[in-house]
């Protein structure tokens, strides 16, 4: 098997790469150790709670949480990665985020070298700045078609406690409330899949593999030539004409070198893989946000937990059916709130995510039976640092994710500072009149002591790792701005795992950009040579 280009993993950027590479008339194999996107569940938008668990279309890691609990990290493994599997949240992040990658060494991605290219993917038609959002592009960003008041409510309180309105969160201005934005086709999701690879099937010159597992990169000396794969019980090679583009996200593409033999040498000897190259900072780096929920319980409105009960169960089937709106088009998060955690902060250090539900503490997304609603509290710049590292020379063996979660005490001071603005916009006047309680972390639970127990105990990831193949220059990076990995030939990385820190906000759409911009360097340099 032979092609120019070979991708592997058929996520986010990974289906956007393989698009774009394949529009040239170049060869193009896309390896996915998953199935193809199939299951009816991954293209209802409120079927996230039914495939957060999945055993064929989740790669159900597990990563070590704080106090010794282990805390679930779902990935998507199917076509479309994880953009099947997620709650749908279109967020480009900060300005800022991309100009301080700049500032690092990573030249080429300040804010006005990136804003191009999630412009290329969007097709926004909500909006009328034309110089901040994209019309015509395969990816199809909307608000929510169906909004209960609770939401709403939530936005007028937060403005009532001082936070000013902004009308589009991935326009002008971020900072601020707002409502959300989602990718999603029509009544359906939109993942990379079904647009992007969508877009391109049925071209001759791509070929897209599933459940194809990666085990190991192929080299002639310091150049990558191909990758062996484990697809239905058979081992078979696919060789590259230019190059491999690893896509596999921030858990999949360090394992992969890893067990190829590229990364830390005296973590690979420890684990027999021979090594090929070292690259110290494979694995490292590894940020995610964190999060602490605020929950109230509710009287006098309708949350998500009443419509997802007995006969108003059917109803919304039938809206969904009929109308194309009502629960069943639902992600996870309706309104926003970007602030910072002190006034010296330069740009947004916090993200509120309000959603009209509340949930079971003990019973991971499971919705509670009385009616709630809830904040996500979310440090976004997080401090602490964490590592991915493969256990044995196996693919098939998951690795040890370690994220040491809240192990810099700055990210707790910013997780109470969230609280206590979330605390303040539900004393607002116009969410407060639906409010009876707060259940979560409670009224008593009021010192930074109580609340980092409480943090430690229940909080949990929002599924955002980046960063374990750092882009930049230097001992800890892993490739280069031009995401080709260090001391490599014919390699690349493109996806969450080249950023070199989190960007203010949901990964979706930045690692949708870094797949188009990725591809477009390809292109670029293939040309030019």
């Amino acid at each position: 098997m032979q092609a120019d280009y070979i991708v592997v993993g058929a996520g986010s950027a990974g289906c956007v790469v393989a698009a774009r590479l394949s529009e040239t008339g170049a060869s193009v194999i896309l390896l996915e150790a998953g199935p193809k996107d199939s299951l009816p569940w991954i293209h209802i938008p409120a079927g996230i709670l039914h495939l957060l668990y999945h055993p064929v279309v989740n790669w159900n890691y597990s990563a070590d949480g704080p106090g010794g609990r282990a805390i679930h990290w779902p990935r998507g493994k199917t076509l479309g990665g994880s953009s099947s599997i997620n709650g749908m949240l279109y967020v480009r992040g900060n300005p800022a985020d991309f100009d301080g990658w700049a500032q690092m060494g990573c030249r080429g991605w300040s804010f006005d070298d990136v804003l191009p290219y999630f412009r290329k993917s969007e097709d926004y038609k909500q909006g009328t700045d034309a110089e901040y959002r994209g019309k015509g592009g395969p990816l199809k960003v909307e608000g929510y078609r169906t909004i209960l008041p609770l939401t709403h409510k939530f936005i007028e309180g937060a403005q009532q406690a001082g936070f000013k309105f902004s009308k589009d969160l991935n326009g002008r201005e971020q900072e601020g409330v707002g409502y959300s934005q989602m990718t999603r086709k029509g009544r359906w999701r939109g993942s990379t899949a079904q647009t992007f690879l969508k877009e391109a099937a049925g071209r001759p010159n791509l070929r897209v593999e599933t459940e194809a597992l990666a085990s190991k990169l192929l080299f002639d000396g310091k150049r990558c030539i191909g990758v062996a794969f484990r697809q239905r019980g058979k081992t078979i090679e696919a060789r590259a004409g230019k190059e491999v583009i690893l896509c596999g996200g921030a858990i999949n593409s360090p394992h992969l070198l890893q067990i190829s033999g590229i990364g830390p040498a005296e973590h690979l000897q420890s684990i027999g893989v021979p090594v090929v190259h070292e690259l110290r900072g494979v694995g490292s780096n590894l940020q995610d946000h964190y999060v602490a929920r605020v929950s109230h319980r509710v009287k006098g409105a309708i949350s998500i937990n009443k419509l997802s009960r007995g006969l108003r169960v059917v109803r919304e089937a039938m809206r969904f059916a009929f109308e194309g709106r009502g629960a069943l088009t639902f992600g996870v998060t309706t309104a926003q709130v970007f602030c910072r955690s002190t006034p010296e902060k330069a740009s947004p250090d916090l993200q509120l995510l309000f959603t009209p539900a509340s949930y079971d503490p003990n019973k991971f997304l499971a919705l509670e039976d009385e009616d709630g609603m809830t904040v996500a509290v979310c440090p976004v710049r997080p401090d602490s640092r964490g590592t991915i590292m493969a256990r044995s020379a196996d693919p098939a063996e998951k690795p040890l994710i370690s994220p040491n979660y809240l192990s810099d005490p700055a990210d707790m001071r910013v997780l109470s500072a969230g609280i206590r603005f979330t605390r303040q916009i539900f004393a607002a006047p116009a969410i407060a009149q639906y409010s009876v309680v707060e259940t979560l972390p409670g009224p008593d639970v009021t010192t930074e002591d109580g609340l980092l127990d409480y943090a430690k105990r229940f909080g949990t990831t929002i599924y955002h790792p980046v960063g374990t193949c750092r882009m930049g220059d230097g001992p800890a990076a892993v490739v280069d701005s031009r995401l080709r990995v260090h001391g490599i030939q014919g390699l690349r990385v493109i996806d969450a795992s080249v950023m070199p820190t989190l960007t203010t906000g949901n990964t979706n759409a930045p690692t949708i950009m870094i797949g188009e911009k990725g591809a477009a360097m390809i292109r670029e340099d293939n040309a030019a040579g």
